[in-house]
């Protein structure tokens, strides 16, 4: 028994198997479609007359001719161009069975694997194994050798396929059937190898029978091609036969081989030819290349052997500048030109001699070493017009730096000794007083250390003008001339100084006796004057105080202050005295007073000014302090009343919130007396709300007067506000609180026992009364209640599972709301999604959706328009029109995605 849907493991069956592979439910599909056995049975029958009419025979039906042996041997012969064992001539069956398995053996030979498929099938005219058979043959010899771009067998043809019919419209070969079925692939293969053959533009896609009537006939005219296929065979199936279209095509692709063949070598041709055209365009791209580089470096070699001197550093800087220009934006593209220069020429002598060319041989001179050599000598050309440039900015900038030098230093001087010789020549001292005369006789001295320090620059200067002259400076002879000048003037002002020296010594003497009475008047009425300033100062000074005792020190330091002032009085009229005396000597003795006293800028008469106007502040100092006493008494009386009016206030809230504490943690009585109760509490609570508004009226002429502080009590406005809001806030949390429970109760059928044993327990474990248990006070409660939540991983599950209901935005506190609303959860039963779900399917008649009309007839009017209006159209594939999705519905009632 052989099969020829599976192939051995050789090498040279890998195609086949592969392919076979893909084909393992052949059998099936040739039952499950007449037409393909059809299509079969023509398409391989043609092909077998293709090959045994070359031996002057052929078949009729090929279930029945094959049957022998005898034509299945000849067709092997054929296709392979081996021959094979004599075969039997006797008409016994075993005589043809004998033959047949030798047909089988030789398939075998060639690499295919066959199992199921036995000599006694095709004696015995089992259609199906026959077309097996020869579906086999063909794949071995007529598919298996094709190859495309390292693909084989069917992937190979497909893709040749593909290659050859990509440039045509309304072409797309994805596979062996449906891609095939208008004949435009067919007629596309012809065009693209025989384009004399068929006038592809006049093909329609919309008839497919014309199309591959006219491949088929020029296939079979012109190509030898049996036509194997009618068109109506292919049209005419909803899908064709794969294994008849991919036996058909390659035959074609045996075909046009030869085409093939000749196309490779015109690529060959093509792509050595290409190669060529690309080494000589790099052949004359160097050349060019290299003798535009050469005539530049031709050209600028004797621009930077130029050598011809400037006068100034400006003009060799403008030189430097141009080669700097030359460097950063002329060469670069020339470096970049050379560079490219060489990589092109080492890139073409290895396309060369890998293409097994001769190697390139420029143009005598432009050999790279040609080039490097020129380069060389443009760099060396470079680097000694760079160092001359540096070396005549250097000179340069030395003379320029003397002249600068010589400039500035001259400037310093002259601008130094304008206006001296004029100050020299006056006679100032003349009406000059003592001091002034020291003064002048100090600055002269120091006028002389100044001279005598300048007596090195204008040496200097002369030294630098001297320099200038050897080095042969284009403008020495009005450097000399000026230094002339300067040298000059300082002989002039040499004389000028000695003789203001004497004079000033003289004048001296003649103002001592005076100046002893200027100093004793200086020497007094500085501190005095300083004195009244600060009295002054003080008397004016602006003072806040916020309480009595700062009022009382200022008018006490106040009192002081003037019993200092008698004395002060004294020490004014004894400095008064001393100025009398000044004028007493110098009208005696005839002394003109050039000035005012010059030790000091203090006069007589602004002494008696500033006595006069602090003795009239003393009495302005009195009454403001006066004043600002009765205002802080006024202040400290405001203080003691808000002061009072708040420690009441205080403490009763502190009281109230503790009550409240208290009430919310018994809650004695059933939940509507603790209601009640709460209620009266709160209205007790609201009508205290006066005495508040009392405080704040209180506050108000607090903040008014520009009160800061307050000694009487501890408690401020914004404290106490606070407070009143919380009280308030607290006790109507508190009644709400109750009223949930009410709710709750009357909701979920709790008792009022039930409440207060979850009160109890609640209350227990709320150790720090905070209304609310932590995740561990709630848990030790859970526990207390008969839960386990205390094992290691069910326990602790289960209690992450219960924080998420109680606790949903993990705040890590559980309030005693959210505690009765679990118990409650835990211990009465609710309505569920699945519930509603099941009473909607009631209304329903046990549909899997409901109509508006049986909303209408079983619910009240305002609650079916709402389902209707709100329930999603129902979509199931059992729908009628109209029908609404009453499950969805009943999941969004309680907030589930899904069931």
């Amino acid at each position: 028994m052989v099969d020829y849907h599976a192939s051995s493991n050789q090498a040279g069956a890998g195609g086949v198997q592969t392919y076979m592979e893909q084909e393992n439910d052949w059998d099936r599909d040739l039952l499950l479609d007449p037409a393909w056995e059809k299509q079969q049975r023509k398409t391989f029958t043609a092909w077998c007359n293709s090959h045994l009419r070359k031996a002057g025979t052929q078949i009729e039906n090929i279930e029945e001719d094959f049957r022998d042996g005898l034509k299945l041997m000849l067709l092997l012969e054929v296709i392979s161009g081996e021959r094979l064992p004599k075969p039997e001539r006797g008409k016994m069956r075993v005589h043809k069975i004998n033959n047949v398995n030798k047909a089988l053996d030789f398939i075998a030979s060639k690499g295919v694997k066959l199992v199921s498929i036995g000599a006694e099938e095709i004696v015995d005219g089992n259609a199906k194994m026959t077309l097996g058979m020869i579906w086999t043959i063909i794949l071995r010899f007529a598919i298996q050798d094709i190859s495309v771009e390292e693909t084989s067998a069917k992937e190979g043809l497909l893709l040749w396929c593909q290659r050859k019919t990509a440039p045509y419209k309304n072409v797309n070969v994805q596979n062996f059937h449906m891609s095939w079925k208008d004949g435009l692939a067919f007629n596309a293969l012809i065009h693209r190898h025989r384009p004399d053959l068929i006038d592809y533009d006049s093909l329609r896609k919309e008839d497919p029978v014309t199309n591959l009537n006219n491949a088929f006939e020029v296939a079979e005219k012109h190509l030898d091609i049996p036509k194997m296929l009618d068109a109506e065979d292919i049209v005419g199936t909803l899908r064709p036969d794969e294994k008849a279209i991919m036996t058909y095509v390659s035959c074609f692709y045996h075909a046009f081989s030869g085409a093939q063949k000749a196309e490779t070598a015109a690529n060959r041709i093509c792509k050595v030819l290409a190669v060529n055209q690309e080494n000589e365009h790099m052949m004359e791209n160097y050349e060019k290349l290299a003798s535009d580089l050469l005539e530049w470096i031709r050209r600028t070699i004797p621009w930077l052997e130029n050598r011809e001197p400037k006068n100034t550093v400006n003009e060799m800087q403008m030189k430097q500048e141009d080669f700097r220009d030359y460097r950063c934006v002329h060469k670069p593209p020339k470096v970049q030109e050379k560079c490219q220069l060489e990589i092109n020429f080492n890139t073409l002598q290895t396309k060369l001699r890998l293409s097994n060319r001769p190697a390139f041989m420029p143009s005598e001179g432009r050999m790279v070493s040609d080039i490097n050599g020129a380069w060389h000598t443009l760099e060396g050309a470079e680097k000694g017009y760079e160092e001359w440039i540096l070396s005549e900015i250097r000179r340069l900038e030395r003379l320029e730096h003397l002249a600068e030098k010589f400039r500035q230093k001259a400037a310093i001087h002259e601008s130094w000794t304008d206006g001296k010789e004029a100050m020299l020549t006056q006679r100032d001292y003349e009406t000059s007083t003592l001091s002034e005369v020291k003064a002048l006789l100090k600055k002269h001295e120091a006028f002389e250390s100044d001279l005598a320090a300048h007596q090195d620059r204008v040496e200097q200067i002369a030294a630098i003008a001297q320099e200038l002259n050897e080095l042969d400076y284009y403008d020495s002879a009005n450097v000399n001339i000026r230094c002339q000048k300067i040298c000059d003037q300082w002989d002039v002002l040499g004389t000028l100084t000695q003789k203001r020296k004497e004079s000033l010594e003289r004048t001296e003497k003649q103002l001592e006796s005076i100046d002893e009475l200027y100093l004793e008047y200086a020497k007094r009425a500085a501190p005095f004057n300083n004195w009244m300033e600060g009295a002054m100062e003080d008397l004016q000074d602006m003072f806040i105080v916020h309480n009595i005792e700062e009022i009382q020190g200022l008018i006490t330091a106040h009192e002081q202050f003037k019993s200092t002032l008698a004395e002060a009085n004294k020490e004014r009229e004894a400095i008064q005295a001393i100025q009398g005396e000044v004028q007493r000597i110098a009208q005696s003795n005839g002394i003109k007073l050039s000035g005012a006293n010059p030790y000091t800028t203090i006069t007589p008469e602004s002494i008696d000014n500033k006595w006069e106007k602090a003795m009239e502040m003393v009495p302005q100092r009195d009454d403001a302090l006066q004043g600002e006493l009765h205002k802080q008494n006024s202040n400290d009386s405001l203080r003691a009343k808000f002061a009072t009016q708040a420690n009441a206030v205080g403490a009763y809230i502190q009281a109230k919130m503790e009550e409240i504490g208290r009430i919310s943690i018994e809650m004695n009585g059933t939940l509507e007396d603790q209601l009640t109760n709460l209620r009266d509490y709160q209205t007790t609570i609201l009508s205290y709300a006066p005495e508040v508004q009392k405080l704040e009226n209180d506050h108000q002429l607090i903040q008014e007067a520009l009160i800061f502080d307050n000694q009487y009590t501890s408690y401020t406005m914004e404290h106490l506000r606070v407070g009143w809001e919380q009280l308030l806030t607290t006790i109507a949390r508190t009644i709400n609180e109750v009223e949930n429970q009410i709710l709750t109760r009357d909701a979920k059928g709790i008792s009022q026992e039930q409440l207060y044993e979850y009160r109890t327990s609640f209350n227990h474990f709320d150790k720090d009364h905070s209304g609310a248990l932590q995740a561990e006070e709630f848990k030790a409660c859970l526990i207390s209640l008969g839960y386990d939540v205390e094992n290691e991983k069910q326990g602790e599950s289960e209690f992450n599972r219960i924080m998420s209901i109680v606790d949903p935005n993990g705040s890590g506190a559980v309030t005693f709301q959210a505690f009765i609303d679990f118990m409650s959860r835990e211990t009465t039963d609710t309505d569920t999604a699945d519930q509603v779900i099941a009473s909607f399917k009631i209304l329903a008649a046990d549909k899997s959706y409901i109509t508006a009309d049986e909303l209408r007839r079983e619910l009240p009017p305002d609650q079916a328009e709402y389902c209707i209006a709100r329930m999603a159209p129902y979509t199931g594939p059992d729908g009628v029109d109209g029908a609404l999705d009453y499950m969805s519905f009943s999941t969004a009632l309680y907030g589930e995605s899904d069931l």
